[in-house]
């Protein structure tokens, strides 16, 4: 047989939890950090609740057990209290003390008068439900006829700058939310540590099948903030606005997704020349010169073709592109570029004269 006196809260827990996230994922809420706000109010007040039930059942209790377990309650009550009253900025932390206390208080008075009085609390308990029903009214009516605004605050009008578009010419540096990054222990963010040039452009794409977030660690997202990236879609963030250093950021729905942001300041371009005569295969033709480079992650590489007819940078090997980068058709006189963000050697060929090859390395 079912026990109602554990189903009861169960089912009223249970219901507040869905609310808490519902309003988390449903962008109700500004932020997955503001929906879990909303979650613990909602549990606060159902926990007063049954504590109240659980002190006053049978009566005001007189033992020393029932007196411990009220001075730790008031104890903590009172430290958080403090705490919420002095170290907080909130413009609202005086009107829920308030709202506490109008609440806390009639509930003591009938709850002793119902146990000492009882022919007393009918009566008291109507009238303080009359009187709160009575000032409640009160309140919203004089809050619609009013000039004044005391229900709510004027809100604060700074100088908005204005909105820093992300630039089009801008390098991108991708980084990739991998799928099933969402499992607790699988590879999440890639690469894990990204050595960003700052001006670069940063893509997220979220490969997963769930949403995510891009969110500052150390500020909640002060510093930078995707909110939710649903499944197949993108967050940009445009480094030029951030200072050169190291930003560490995470999922604020999955937080064991934890990455690695370095914003350098940026590196020389190397440079890359095709000759003079690169489309003809023959002994002791130089295709590209260098044709090895070694640099550093986070360097671009830009390839001038000074030859006379048309050429491709194609990564890839024994003539089979691997699809890393691809300059096209480069004409005479221009050039092609592209930003090394991950260790490794990368080989690299012409599309139109396949014998013409080269290599980056990259530590």
């Amino acid at each position: 047989m079912s026990n109602w006196d554990l189903m009861m809260p169960g089912m009223g827990l249970t219901a507040i939890g869905v609310t808490g996230v519902t309003i988390a994922y449903s962008g109700v809420a500004h932020t997955f950090v503001d929906g879990m706000h909303a979650l613990t109010g909602l549990t606060m007040f159902i926990g007063l609740i049954f504590l109240s039930a659980g002190i006053l059942d049978g009566g005001i209790s007189t033992s020393n057990r029932a007196k411990a377990t009220t001075l730790v309650i008031i104890s903590i009550a009172l430290a958080f209290g403090t705490f919420a009253l002095t170290m907080n900025t909130s413009n609202y932390t005086i009107t829920l003390a308030g709202l506490l206390m109008g609440i806390a208080f009639p509930s003591i008075v009938i709850a002793y008068l119902a146990m000492k009085k009882p022919q007393y609390a009918k009566p008291i308990g109507a009238i303080v439900i009359l009187a709160s029903a009575t000032g409640i009214i009160m309140w919203f009516a004089f809050g619609f006829v009013s000039p004044d605004t005391y229900m709510i605050n004027e809100p604060i009008v700074k100088d908005v700058e204005p909105e820093q578009k992300v630039s089009s010419t801008s390098p991108i540096f991708a980084i990739k939310i991998l799928k099933d990054s969402a499992t607790q222990g699988n590879p999440d963010y890639e690469p894990d540590v990204a050595h960003v040039p700052k001006g670069n452009v940063i893509q997220w794409t979220n490969e997963d099948a769930v949403a995510h977030t891009v969110t500052s660690s150390v500020d909640f997202g002060d510093t930078f903030n995707s909110n939710m990236i649903n499944p197949g879609e993108k967050f940009l963030l445009d480094t030029a606005n951030l200072a050169s250093g190291e930003y560490e950021y995470m999922c604020m729905v999955h937080p064991w997704m934890v990455a690695t942001l370095i914003v350098e300041e940026p590196k020389e371009d190397v440079k890359v020349v095709i000759p003079q005569g690169a489309g003809t295969q023959k002994e002791g033709q130089v295709y590209f010169d260098p044709q090895t480079v070694s640099v550093s992650a986070g360097t671009t590489v830009v390839w001038d073709n000074t030859d006379g007819a048309a050429h491709t940078v194609t990564s890839g090997k024994d003539a089979t592109p691997d699809g890393t980068f691809d300059s096209g058709l480069i004409d005479a006189g221009k050039s092609f570029k592209f930003t090394f963000n991950s260790p490794g050697k990368q080989d690299y060929f012409c599309m139109v004269h396949p014998w013409m090859i080269g290599s980056v390395e990259v530590s």
